[in-house]
This record gives structure tokens, C-alpha cells and sequence, in this order.
């Protein structure tokens, strides 16, 4: 599935109006700040509802408007259009026609795989952002597994609640708590059991891949949950003699969201000591693996949007990362205008010259 075209109105800087997508291959070449990464934007909110920035929904809309309009056409014959409109603080989401209120219901429409900048989180950053990229890489195979975090996510903010305002009485009601601590568990147990099993499945993607672009054999993922003990009465008891310590912190010690990964090497935390280069190839790569791996386990394959992330490759390295693409239905790429983007491009492969939030085809494509 393709996107055949978007058009947008106030959102960010891009101008209001349409653009033909249909392509496999479409480059976006222009300067920075002239909306290369805008118009990915816009194709991302459209597939999830969301900015692969971060951004609040308000933050999307263009200075000095009041509402914002992105709307993506398909050549498919199952969908044919998502509309999102955020208006008055709101966001409306509409595929064919019908509003959607879950979007969780976009997850199987239009997969999009963002290779950014900010994947750089995932190798350097804290804990929490390695387990945002492996529960999305988990959510895009198993809708079901995102109903797991989300019942957890919900009893965790209900436990830490209670555990703050145990800590101003004497006497807490243990009877509420321990019924939370029984929901935490299984629901938890059910994420650990997903997530185990997801690991292996991905390393197997990411080893060799990782090997065959840097040389660097051998890296693999270790997943190492907070809940060491087996099984629900175990846990359960290691949260029970944990209980007064939380109820002085005011905060749930230990659990799936308390969990980790390493990239490792052997028996060493390869990410602790790789350089600059190596982990921004591990964070590449890491999109790749996820893109693959959605393919193998739904056997779809995704959209790539691929944010200037060839520039910080050495020619040799983005050489062997191009050979290595992901299978994809289409791919988006950003690029300035003095990189050798000439030497990439297929015969089919449309050019895009962007200017001031402008999309105009390149004039080799009008010839």
C-alpha cells in the first residue's frame, strides 16, 4: 500500500494544497528549515494520529491559524483516505469517512517505519526510550500487545496514586493495594512473556544485519526485566516485602516499566563503548530490523520515511545500508541539495524540489 497523495492546509510550514505520492521511490531535496521533514511529518500524523517528534497536537498547526487539516489518499482497494483535523484543542481522525476514536485502529493501514535523528535515543538515551522503540516494534506485529501496556500503564498510575496517599495515613486500606499488586502482575507477566520472546525474534534481524553493514559481528539484544523471580507468586511476594518502601517513596519499585535492554557483544554493553559513528549505525539499523521484521510477521510491508539519515553514513557504509533496504511498498527520502542524490535515484524515482513549504517537481522530472 502507497500513499498516492497528500494535502494538508496550516500545518506547519508547508502550503496548503496536494501532492501526487505515487512512486516507490520519492526524494524530497531542498535546504534546511524549508519543510522536507514537515512533509514526512504530515505523512506520519496521517498513518497514527501522532508526530514521530513528540509534538503536542497544537504544536502542528501553523502559527497565527486555528486549525490544521492533513489528509492522505491510497491506491489500495480495502482503504482510500484518513482525514486528521485538529481544531478548537481537538483532534478528529476519519478513515473513509468513519471517525475513528481509537488509534489503534490506524495501526494496520498504513504502517510507517521514521528513520530520524532522534533514533539516536534509542542506543544513547535512558532506559525508558529503548522500551518505547521495542513496544512500538512489538505493537506494529501484535495490536494486542499494546492492550497489555495500556491496562498495565493504567493500574501502574492507579497503584502510585495509592501508594502517595498511603504515605500520608497511618493505617492505608491494604486490602485496595493488594488487589492493584494482583492486576499489576498479570498484566505485567503477559508483557514480560511478549517481550522475551520478542527479542530473540528481533536480534536475529539486527546481528546480522548490523555485521554485514559496519563489519562489526556478534551484537545482539538482551532483554533483562526487573522482575527477576518466576512465576505470579513469586513476584508477588518480592512486591510485598517492597511495599513499605514504596508506600515511603510514593512509587512502584519494580516492573515491566522499570525493564531494559542492552545491545551486547559477547558478554559487554557494546552501546557503553562504541563510538560516535557505530551507534548512530546502531540506531539506523534499528529501523531497518524493525521494518523487516514487521514484514516477516505480518507479511506486509511497511512505508520507510527516511529523514537525512544517508548524510551521516560514510559513502562505503551507506553503500552497503542502500544493498540492505528493508523490503518496502514506498519509500520517502529528505536530502540537501548538494548530497549526490543523483547516483541513488531508479528511472522511476520522483524528485521533489522543496522551498519555502513548497513540493515542485525537479525540472528532469517535468523534461
Amino acid at each position: 500500500m502507497i500513499f498516492a497523495a497528500l494535502k494538508t492546509a496550516s500545518f506547519r510550514n508547508l502550503a496548503d494544497g496536494e501532492t501526487e505520492t505515487r512512486g516507490r521511490d520519492i526524494f524530497l531535496v531542498g535546504e534546511n528549515g524549508q519543510g522536507k521533514t514537515n512533509f514526512l511529518e504530515a505523512l506520519y500524523f496521517s498513518a497514527y494520529g501522532s508526530s514521530f517528534r513528540g509534538s503536542r497536537d497544537g504544536e502542528l498547526v501553523k502559527n497565527g491559524e486555528s486549525a490544521s487539516l492533513v489528509e492522505a489518499r491510497f491506491d489500495d482497494p480495502m482503504y482510500e483516505c484518513i482525514k486528521v483535523k485538529i481544531a478548537g484543542g481537538k483532534k478528529h481522525i476519519e478513515l473513509d469517512g468513519k471517525s475513528i476514536e481509537d488509534r489503534k485502529e490506524l495501526l494496520t493501514v498504513i504502517p510507517c517505519i521514521i528513520f530520524c535523528h532522534e533514533d539516536m535515543e534509542f542506543v544513547s538515551g535512558p532506559p525508558e526510550s529503548r522500551r518505547r522503540f521495542f513496544d512500538q516494534t512489538q505493537s506494529l506485529c501484535d495490536p494486542l500487545y499494546l492492550d497489555d501496556l495500556r491496562r498495565y500503564r493504567r493500574v501502574l498510575k492507579a497503584r502510585n496514586i495509592f501508594l502517595r496517599q498511603a504515605g500520608a495515613f497511618q493505617k492505608p486500606d491494604d486490602g485496595v493495594l493488594e488487589s492493584l499488586d494482583v492486576q499489576l502482575v498479570e498484566y505485567g507477566l503477559s508483557i514480560m512473556r511478549k517481550r522475551e520472546e520478542a527479542a530473540g525474534q528481533f536480534s536475529a534481524f539486527f546481528g546480522p544485519l548490523y555485521g554485514e553493514v559496519s563489519g562489526i559481528d556478534g551484537i545482539r539484544i538482551r532483554y533483562l526485566p526487573s522482575w527477576k523471580e518466576a512465576g505470579f507468586e513469586a513476584i508477588m511476594r518480592r512486591i510485598a516485602e517492597k511495599r513499605e518502601q514504596e508506600k515511603i517513596q510514593g512509587l512502584t519499585l519494580s516492573g515491566p516499566h522499570r525493564d531494559r535492554y542492552l545491545f551486547v557483544r559477547g558478554e559487554s554493553d557494546f552501546s557503553a563503548t562504541a563510538s560516535t559513528g557505530q551507534r548512530r549505525l546502531l540506531a539506523l539499523l534499528l529501523r531497518s530490523a524493525q521494518a523487516s521484521r514487521f514484514s516477516a510477521m505480518t507479511a506486509k510491508n511497511p512505508v520507510l520515511l527516511l529523514d537525512d539519515v544517508l548524510l551521516e553514513l560514510d559513502p562505503e557504509k551507506r553503500r552497503r545500508f542502500l544493498a540492505l533496504m528493508p523490503s518496502y511498498d514506498q519509500a520517502f527520502y529528505t536530502f540537501l541539495p548538494e548530497e549526490p542524490y543523483e547516483r541513488y535515484r531508479r528511472d522511476d524515482t520522483v524528485v521533489y524540489e522543496v522551498r519555502n513549504g513548497a513540493l515542485q517537481k525537479s525540472q528532469a522530472e517535468n523534461r
